[in-house]
């Protein structure tokens, strides 16, 4: 049997001191220990899955399984997880996409319109994650699905307990979106795009979810 691939690609870091401190962080401090088995991993729709941050290991069993493209949406930077990521797709010949989006505030737009761009252009099969595969990539799904046509009820399905997304605390801003959403597409039949380009308002957003109720989390 052929052994498993690390967990982590190889020639990141300029010694192995910092490659080590880096594979601490990703583990602990970036809870990478916690999605050793438990990988928030699914499919949304023909060719398009969703997950948690993906390790060097499961980026190589996506590979194998007919995955050619990742879209992060924890943003491209300097940071340990998306340098190891940016590496890891290198090096398997994955095309790796970037949008940066929020799970406890109100989207930016144009962040939101680059996601769009993104679904347009990437090639499939791909998943998309952010840090736990709960609230970003949550968000991310229901508008994909938005996009394609689908009802709000199916969208609203990717923000849920399934995926550990909490209505009820801060991450539920994502609910109130799209309840927003729904409420404009019931009157106008207004598609997401243009709704996000010519309606969304953030601030809006954020002053009407914080009259609501959640907890402090």
């Amino acid at each position: 049997m052929a052994p498993l691939p690390s967990r982590f690609p190889t020639h990141v870091w300029p010694d192995a001191a910092a490659d080590r401190r880096a594979q601490r962080f990703f583990m602990w401090r970036d809870h990478g220990v916690l999605r050793t088995f438990w990988t928030n991993f699914d499919q949304i729709a023909p060719g398009v899955f969703r997950s948690n941050h993906p390790d060097h290991r499961r980026l190589t069993d996506y590979k194998a399984k007919g995955i050619t493209s990742v879209l992060n949406l924890r943003g491209a930077n300097t940071n340990i997880p998306y340098v190891y990521e940016a590496a890891s797709c290198a090096a398997l010949g994955m095309t790796l996409e970037s949008v940066a989006l929020r799970a406890r505030s109100a989207a930016d737009r144009q962040e939101m319109l680059n996601l769009f761009a993104v679904f347009d252009r990437i090639e499939r099969p791909f998943v998309m994650h952010c840090k736990s595969g709960a609230d970003r990539a949550g968000l991310a799904s229901a508008l994909y699905l938005l996009d394609q046509g689908q009802p709000v009820a199916k969208a609203r399905a990717q923000l849920s307990w399934r995926y550990l997304h909490l209505r009820f605390t801060k991450t539920g801003i994502q609910d109130h979106m799209l309840d927003l959403f729904a409420a404009s597409h019931a009157q106008t039949g207004i598609g997401v795009r243009d709704w996000i380009a010519k309606e969304y308002d953030p601030i809006a957003l954020a002053q009407s979810f914080a009259t609501k109720r959640i907890l402090p989390l």
